[in-house]
């Protein structure tokens, strides 16, 4: 008897034990759970609060900047250096009037600005607190080439490219949008004859090494002593290795494609000889670097021009 009392006695200790195991491994249970709702509902919160700043910012900047009648663009201030109208310029922007001067995107203004063929840079700032300012580089024509096309009446019509000192393809403008008149201008420029019309395409540079070198030839003539004695009117390229210009006086002179500083001295040297002798230069070859063939025409029998003429000024003026 005395056995099976302390036998019931063991068993009633060993069920307690077990009890109090389950009752710690439920608590440590719980307590995981919670640190781990923890952890996560941290980052959650943090989250949420933030987003929350987010909204209230942006709300506010659009409550007090972005939608502030006191930031609308009254003004477009626009120059350029060159032939353009302002009025084209401010549509070419795409700003419309009364947008927000603080959210306008700088960068697509002078994008949109600088995608125009005719125009080299672009500058875009804020003024504060209702203008927005531009200012504009044009590039500046020296040359022209004519393509012709068939036009909608079966004839033949002229589509007219221009080309700047570095030989980038340039749309003229409709007469209308600009304050020097279109075809005036045009009628000054020497052609280059001979360009292929697929390498004409605007805003692109023409790498072809015969027409670089017609560019860089009418740039140097520009400066040269023939100025103002003669009117570069044509220059050919279509010969491999030389230029053929032609002058309003009726001169054909044949370059080399480089050194176009000496070969122009060297047509001057041959212009004061023909006035000394009263001749004129009918051609003359100065690609040749020794005994420069020449071919003369009585003076008389030139057209006239032959005389120094006063240079012409460039009908570009800029634009305020």
């Amino acid at each position: 008897m005395w056995f099976k009392r302390e036998q019931n006695k063991n068993r009633r200790l060993h069920r307690h034990h077990v009890l109090d195991v389950k009752l710690r491994s439920d608590q440590v249970q719980a307590t995981r759970l919670r640190l781990a709702l923890l952890a996560l509902m941290v980052p959650l919160i943090t989250v949420l609060a933030l987003y929350l700043v987010w909204r209230v910012g942006e709300a506010t900047l659009n409550a007090f900047v972005y939608d502030n009648a006191d930031f609308a663009i009254l003004q477009i201030d626009v120059q350029t250096d060159g032939v353009i109208a302002p009025d084209q310029l401010r549509r070419w922007t795409g700003v419309k009037p009364g947008a927000n001067l603080i959210a306008l995107d700088l960068a697509a203004v002078k994008r949109n600005l600088e995608l125009v063929s005719l125009i080299d840079s672009v500058s875009v700032e804020r003024v504060l607190p209702r203008t927005l300012r531009i200012r504009v580089t044009e590039r500046d024509p020296i040359a022209q080439v004519n393509v012709p096309r068939a036009d909608g009446a079966n004839g033949i019509a002229v589509s007219v490219f221009q080309l700047d000192a570095d030989g980038m393809v340039m749309q003229p403008l409709d007469p209308r949008l600009c304050t020097v008149p279109l075809a005036q201008m045009n009628s000054e420029l020497p052609v280059i004859e001979g360009v292929n019309a697929f390498q004409l395409q605007p805003g692109r540079r023409i790498e072809l090494a015969q027409v670089q070198a017609a560019v860089q030839l009418i740039a140097a003539f520009a400066k040269s002593p023939m100025a103002g004695l003669v009117d570069l009117r044509r220059v050919d390229v279509s010969a491999p290795g030389v230029l053929v210009a032609t002058t309003e006086q009726g001169s054909v002179v044949t370059f080399g494609l480089d050194r176009f500083d000496q070969q122009l001295q060297r047509w001057r040297q041959i212009y004061d000889l023909g006035l000394r002798q009263q001749r004129a230069i009918g051609s003359v070859d100065l690609a040749v670097a020794n005994n420069v063939p020449v071919r003369w025409m009585l003076a008389s029998a030139a057209p006239a021009g032959g005389l120094p003429k006063a240079v012409k000024p460039k009908n570009r003026r800029k634009n305020v």
